[in-house]
């Protein structure tokens, strides 16, 4: 088997630390047992390597001998196709794993990522654009809540999907904006108690913390 290769910045600040998305691989590599190594590109000075292999500067990206794959929730269904351990191999799961892999990018994190960026920003400015942005995730939020209280996994058994979707809402949560939400809160430390993550994010903090 072609030994996969991720790769990602070689240092970040001590703030994203735990939230690279880099994670998300880590985890679903760990899940699978796929065999992997970890390569690192600079973080402050992003050559033309870089962006030939991740056209926006941004990390992380995989190597599978000769693909190379940039975007976690791309990598996340390439490696779902490798592994059953990451996506059931009947049609119906894995047309449901698959829908919700795209509602955590398109609906949930479409949401999240901007509140979430003014939370990292420390900015407490209200303004009309940010309460439309509070109002937003707080809408999705919602629809989630519902879902998740019926549900241990978004699809028949955990997959790629929960490891996309709990992490989109891990970043939410940092910052408490799943007070209110107590189903999606026990969704992720369903999630995160698995070992696969526990591996993942103390291998992640290593390395950012070994090139301080």
């Amino acid at each position: 088997m072609t030994e996969l290769v991720l790769t990602t910045f070689d240092w970040v600040p001590e703030m994203p630390r735990g939230y690279v998305r880099d994670i998300r691989v880590r985890w679903a590599l760990e899940e699978a047992r796929l065999p992997y190594s970890v390569e690192s590109v600079p973080f402050r000075a992003r050559a033309a390597a870089h962006f030939s292999k991740q056209p926006f500067g941004q990390v992380p990206w995989l190597t599978d001998g000769d693909i190379s794959i940039f975007e976690s929730g791309a990598i996340l269904l390439h490696l779902g196709e490798r592994s059953d351990a990451l996506m059931p191999t009947d049609p119906r799961s894995r047309s449901e794993v698959i829908e919700w892999l795209f509602a955590a990018l398109n609906s949930v994190e479409a949401a999240s990522l901007p509140w979430s960026l003014f939370k990292f920003s420390g900015d407490t400015t209200e303004t009309p654009g940010r309460t439309h942005l509070d109002e937003f995730l707080k809408a999705r939020l919602q629809h989630m809540e519902k879902v998740l209280a019926e549900r241990e996994w978004l699809a028949a058994t955990f997959s790629v999907a929960d490891i996309l979707m709990a992490d989109v809402l891990r970043l939410v949560d940092r910052f408490d904006g799943l007070a209110r939400h107590p189903a999606c809160r026990a969704y992720i430390a369903r999630a995160t108690d698995r070992p696969s993550f526990q591996k993942a994010y103390a291998d992640q903090m290593a390395h950012f913390a070994a090139a301080d």
